[in-house]
């Protein structure tokens, strides 16, 4: 574990020290909690996760700059993975995971092309308290808790690196926006996903925005403050090669491809903002009888 750990921190030193020497700010700051109770209700799979970024950098003039580790972003992420049945789960279905990452982010644009590449050190297994923090949360809602059995079953702790990158370019059409991308990861998950998403409206525009890596969602991170709204509808498909989650040796077998549909709306006020999406992800592996809703939510109120 020591080895891998020097190996990422190797890796984030060598992400920033391209950087340019100018005083950094603190540029935007964003969120996203996502849960399958506000999509289509269940309690299970992607079950429930959050999404963080705070993002730094000498100045941002609505685009990002043409510079490697100029803009970073400081990302977080936690994910409870479930069985269908907390209880007594199928057998055959997915086991639980807990999963907590950290990961450093540069953004930047060349001739129009949008790229993001970083890298995020994924913790897996008891050792991440998810497991616990999900027991606290369903004693407190009156909900049934994950079984002893469940959670004896669960993915072990791990340390992951996970190296992320992500090119995209925009094409405007009047007040759209069309954004095709192309994303690779390798790591926990090893995967690479084609897929585009439509913006219809302002908001979003010459701001920064970053993929939520359980839905696909976008979320605000630089924001203009200018009142407004956009639709945003999108989709994508990946082909799996490995997953952390879903193990061979356990007798897992990953889908032949993994796809996902979005939706969502952003409203801007004066003072306040909120964002809402849907999204439905599909079979992630062989026996996953059909795929599942999850709910998107940012509520950014300022009275």
């Amino acid at each position: 574990m020591i080895r891998i750990l020097t190996v990422a921190a190797l890796g984030l030193a060598l992400l920033t020290s391209t950087a340019t020497a100018q005083e950094r700010s603190q540029l935007g700051y964003g969120r996203l909690i996502n849960n399958d109770f506000i999509g289509d209700t269940q309690d299970r799979w992607r079950t429930g996760s959050v999404a963080s970024s705070r993002v730094w950098g000498p100045s941002w003039n609505g685009a990002a700059p043409s510079t490697f580790g100029e803009v970073l972003e400081f990302r977080i992420n936690a994910e409870v993975i479930a069985p269908d049945n907390l209880v007594t789960p199928a057998a055959g279905d997915r086991p639980f995971a807990g999963s907590l990452s950290f990961g450093l982010h540069s953004h930047m644009q060349k001739r129009n092309t949008q790229i993001a590449v970083g890298l995020d050190l994924v913790l897996t297994g008891p050792m991440t308290q998810l497991d616990e923090f999900q027991s606290a949360l369903h004693d407190t809602l009156g909900v049934a808790d994950a079984s002893a059995t469940t959670r004896a079953n669960q993915i072990g702790d791990g340390v992951h690196p996970t190296f992320v990158a992500e090119v995209g370019r925009e094409f405007s059409f009047g007040s759209s926006v069309l954004r095709p991308f192309v994303e690779t990861r390798v790591g926990v998950e090893t995967m690479l996903r084609v897929g585009a998403d439509l913006t219809i409206g302002d908001v979003g525009k010459q701001e920064l925005l970053v993929r939520d890596p359980v839905t696909g969602q976008r979320y605000r991170t630089i924001q203009k403050n200018a009142p407004g709204y956009s639709f945003v509808v999108g989709g994508d498909i990946a082909k799996v090669t490995d997953s952390v989650y879903l193990p061979s040796d356990r007798g897992y077998v990953l889908s032949e491809s993994r796809k996902r549909v979005r939706a969502g709306f952003h409203w801007q006020g004066e003072r306040s903002s909120t964002f809402y999406g849907i999204s439905w992800l599909g079979e992630e592996f062989v026996g996953q009888q059909e795929g599942q809703f999850v709910g998107s939510l940012r509520l950014n109120l300022d009275f």
